[in-house]
Order: structure tokens, then C-alpha cells, then sequence
């Protein structure tokens, strides 16, 4: 029978080239020729003194790079066939006529260039984001924000002496003077269209009730769509009896930002798509452009039965370090694991329309108040104010690292929520920012 590693053919011909290279590209497979679909020999089929070595000219001339499979007359229910076999090329992607064929079940599909390219990368295993880009210069990377991550490597351990510019050089994020896609991606100055993630808070599928847009750097964006995730689903506060009620979200949130991180590292950024994240009632979707890798399917995924190959390597080393992923390959089955902890659905995953889709299900709350329900982002950020007002009347030079470093945010929410503080007049700085010190308006908390 055909399948993802077996073609049956009745005759030579340029189909059995296109499925060798299609083999060739995955994970290697064979042709046989003599028989029909169904693997019953033909009867009129038959081969010449030359006729084996003529093929393997045609196919030699016919490829590029030139692949020459093994070869093999077999017998087929008493009747002498012919068998071609090719193992994984190690250069890809092989073609035909300047064509790119991959193995998808039992066929053939031509690549399209995205894929050509991802595959050529591959072979070399690196992948689009280690490579230079012209477009960008030293300019549009924040220092400021390649010294934040500084700072949150040093308090994980990592013994780093170099200055902005020499971290950047020393992980490979600029070379030779000029600015990687992971570069500009993770540290980037300004907006841009190229990270833009739709953010909406849907009532029904048509009527939209919130919506925001995200386009900064891929580590601001992790903060802004778990913010915004977080303001529109559901949060039950359980009384307890104890000082400390209980609080239950509608969906286990280490999953939920588990599922985030996994978009935003593995987004193809060469699409002109954006990523997508859509809050119903009861579900959300996280949608992606760019589909898995060939090779895993959606059940080696859900069976952990594959191996990680990021879309962007140097961004998923990047997380990895800052301790926002803990290792490859193993974020699946903890959102599994997490929901079902939960007493929920198992999330859906699928390939849709060259992307990758997420559905995660939650249960709708009725005992939940309009207030608790819309206004949950505004809830955590009052409570995290209040813990840094604490944090300040502890130690009043105290710095936004340590207190980012705490609480588990990033240090620009830490200097954004300090703005707002000082706006509201509850604390001030007293003197420059090395040296200085906060100090707390009492009479502005109390009230």
C-alpha cells in the first residue's frame, strides 16, 4: 500500500523523479516500478540491459543537488520489479526542474518559497532570525531594553560583565556591525507592523466588545496580551474563612502564558499575517501564522513524540535564558497537564490556513459579577501597586530591578506602575536616580 514512504509506479517516467525528491526532501522512502496501485505486478512490464542505468542518468541530470538512490531488482509475486530507494538528503530541499517537492501521506506537494526557504535553513540548522538584516541598524535597538534583560540574566545566575553592546555581540545578535532579525525583534525601538498581534474580546463571533493592538518588542508583547487575556476572562474569589480568600481563574494562567510565549517564539515573521487572539465566552483562540514543522504532526504533539525545532532559534534561546520557556519541547504537555488539572478540555491544536491554531476551552462563570469579569486587569495592577508601595516602605532604594524581580514582571511595567504612583501623587523620588531614594506620601494612601 502507498504511503508517507512508498509509491508504487508501472512505469519510468518524471513522476517517479518527483516522488524521489519528494523522499529525498522528508524522511527518504522508495519507488517501485513494475506494478500498479494496488502493488500487483504488471504483466507487459519488463527491463533492459540498459534500461536500469539509463534511469539513473535521467535522474542524476534531472536533480538538483544530483541525488542517485539505491537500486535493486526485486521479485513481486514470482515477477521481476524494479526498486529505488533514497535516504533524508542532508542538503535541502532537492529539486526537479527547478521545482521543490515534499512527501505529505501518500503524495506529492510542490513547496512554496517560504518552505523552500525554512527547509534550506534547516539543513544547516540555523533558522530567518540569525541572519543580518540591511533594513535595520544599531539605531533601532534599545540599549535600555537589552540592559533590562542584562539584568534579569545576572539575577539568574549568569556571570555577565559586558555592556549592551557587547552582549548583543557575544550572542550573536549583531555581527559585523549590523543587526539580526532576533535583534531587532527582541530589543527594537520602536512599533512596528511586523510584530502586530490583533487582540479582541468578542461578545458573539461578529460583535466585537474590547480590542487592542500589539507591535512592540516580542518580550513587551508577552506582557501586553496576558494583560489583556486577563482583563476579559473570568475570576471567582473564594471565601474562605481564612484572612486570605482564594482566587480561581476561568482558565489555569501558566498554560495560558505557556500557549502565549509559544506564539509570539514561533511566529513565522516573514508573513504579512498577523497573530491572532480572540476571547469568547468560553473559549479563546491564539492563532499563528506559520504551521509546525514538516515532519510533526498534531498527534506526535500531543503524544510529546517529536523534536523541538524553533522557527527562530536565537529568540527561543533568548527566552529560554530570561527563564520565560523553561526547555524545548516539553511546553505542550504542561498546558495538557494544566488543564486538565483544571477539570477542563483538552485544548484543540490544528494547521489552519498556514498557520497554527490553539483553541483553549474554559466554563463560563454565572456567579461572577460585571465588575470582577471586566475589570480584572485593573484589579491586579491596584494589587500590584499596593505591593510596591510595601516593597518601597521596606527599603526606600530599593531599585525597579529587584522590585520587577519580586513581583515577576518585567521592570518596564515596574517603571510604568511608579509613574502612575507618582501621578497620583502616593510616592516621589527623592534625588537622582543612582543615589536617590523613594519616599511615600502617607496622606495621599490613607485617603
Amino acid at each position: 500500500m502507498e504511503d508517507l514512504h512508498t509509491e508504487f509506479k508501472a512505469s519510468f517516467g518524471d513522476e517517479v523523479i518527483e516522488t524521489l525528491v519528494a523522499f529525498a526532501n522528508a524522511k527518504g522512502g522508495r519507488v517501485v516500478i513494475g506494478v500498479n496501485d494496488n502493488g500487483v505486478p504488471v504483466k507487459t512490464f519488463s527491463v533492459g540491459r540498459e534500461t536500469i542505468q539509463n534511469w539513473l542518468n535521467q535522474i542524476k541530470t534531472k536533480t538538483q543537488p544530483s541525488i542517485i538512490p539505491d537500486v535493486e531488482e526485486v521479485r513481486v509475486k514470482g515477477k521481476a520489479v524494479v526498486q529505488f530507494s533514497i535516504q533524508e538528503f542532508p542538503i535541502k530541499p532537492v529539486s526537479f526542474r527547478g521545482r521543490y517537492y515534499k512527501r505529505v501521506k501518500n503524495s506529492n506537494h510542490q513547496l512554496n518559497v517560504s518552505e523552500i526557504a525554512d527547509m534550506h535553513l534547516r539543513s544547516f540548522n540555523t533558522s530567518w532570525d540569525y541572519y543580518l538584516n540591511n533594513e535595520f541598524v544599531l539605531e533601532d535597538i534599545s540599549l535600555e531594553k537589552v540592559s533590562e534583560a542584562i539584568d534579569r540574566l545576572r539575577e539568574r545566575g549568569y556571570r555577565i560583565g559586558d555592556d549592551p553592546y557587547g552582549f548583543l555581540l557575544k550572542s550573536d545578535l549583531i555581527r559585523e556591525g549590523k543587526v539580526t532579525n532576533a535583534a531587532w525583534l527582541l530589543f527594537k525601538k520602536k512599533k512596528s507592523v511586523i510584530t502586530t498581534i490583533e487582540l479582541g474580546r468578542f461578545q458573539t463571533h461578529t460583535i466585537i466588545k474590547d480590542s487592542q493592538r500589539s507591535q512592540d518588542d516580542l518580550l513587551t508583547q508577552v506582557e501586553q496580551v496576558m494583560d489583556f487575556v486577563m482583563k476579559h476572562i473570568n475570576k471567582e474569589v473564594i471565601i474562605t474563612g481564612s484572612p486570605a480568600n482564594q482566587e480561581r481563574w476561568q482558565y489555569p494562567l501558566e498554560a495560558v502564558r505557556e500557549i502565549i510565549v509559544n506564539m509570539i517564539i514561533h511566529r513565522d515573521y516573514r508573513s504579512a499575517s498577523d497573530s491572532i487572539v480572540k476571547i469568547f465566552n468560553d473559549k479563546i483562540e491564539f492563532y499563528n501564522p506559520g504551521a509546525l514543522p514538516d515532519g510533526i504532526t498534531i498527534d506526535d504533539l500531543l503524544a510529546n513524540r517529536y523534536k523541538s525545532t524553533p522557527r527562530n532559534k536565537l529568540v527561543a534561546d533568548t527566552f529560554k535564558n530570561l527563564g520565560i520557556i523553561e526547555k524545548y519541547g516539553s511546553g505542550i504537555q504542561r498546558v495538557i497537564q494544566q488543564f486538565q488539572e483544571m477539570g477542563l478540555p483538552t485544548p484543540d491544536f490544528e494547521n489552519h490556513g498556514g498557520g497554527f491554531l490553539v483553541t483553549a476551552f474554559g466554563k463560563e462563570k454565572q456567579n461572577v459579577t460585571e465588575n470582577v469579569t471586566e475589570n480584572v486587569t485593573e484589579n491586579v495592577t491596584e494589587k500590584r501597586f499596593i505591593r510596591i508601595v510595601n516593597l518601597l516602605r521596606e527599603n526606600k532604594s530599593i531599585t525597579t530591578t529587584k522590585i520587577a524581580a519580586v513581583l515577576t514582571v518585567t521592570r518596564r511595567t515596574i517603571v510604568r506602575d511608579l509613574e502612575t504612583l507618582k501621578e497620583r501623587g502616593m510616592v516621589k523620588r527623592v534625588g537622582p536616580d543612582k543615589g536617590g531614594h523613594w519616599q511615600i506620601v502617607e496622606k495621599a494612601i490613607d485617603k
